[in-house]
């Protein structure tokens, strides 16, 4: 049997305070996205994953390779309500492949007055 070192002991407790102690609790985000790019065009979908997040205001930006072979930022904003499932963000023709993964940042909202 192996012994635990000293510094196993103390890395413990250090790891396991921060889930104990109060404070602001870690979430996962209330949407999900993806995007791809092949056979000449690009689509990003998303949905909004969790029930009990508001309604999230949400921008895009997302880098394609024209079918040309140059590179293309495309961004725009949506709205995503409770409930809504693979709604089309982005669409469209020309574009070979994408040359980066899209980033999209989401903010809830207060629905209602």
């Amino acid at each position: 049997m192996r012994k635990r070192g000293w510094r196993t002991a103390l890395a413990a407790p250090g790891l396991l305070a921060p889930l104990l102690a109060p404070g602001a609790a870690m979430a996962g985000p209330a949407f999900s996205c993806g995007g791809f790019a092949q056979l000449g065009g690009a689509q990003l979908l998303c949905s909004h994953v969790d029930p009990a997040a508001p309604t999230q205001i949400c921008t895009y930006s997302w880098t394609l390779a024209t079918a040309g072979g140059s590179p293309s930022v495309v961004q725009g904003s949506f709205m995503l309500t409770r409930g809504q499932q693979n709604v089309t963000v982005y669409q469209d023709t020309g574009f070979a492949n994408a040359l980066a993964t899209p980033v999209v940042l989401c903010q809830g909202r207060k629905d209602g007055p």
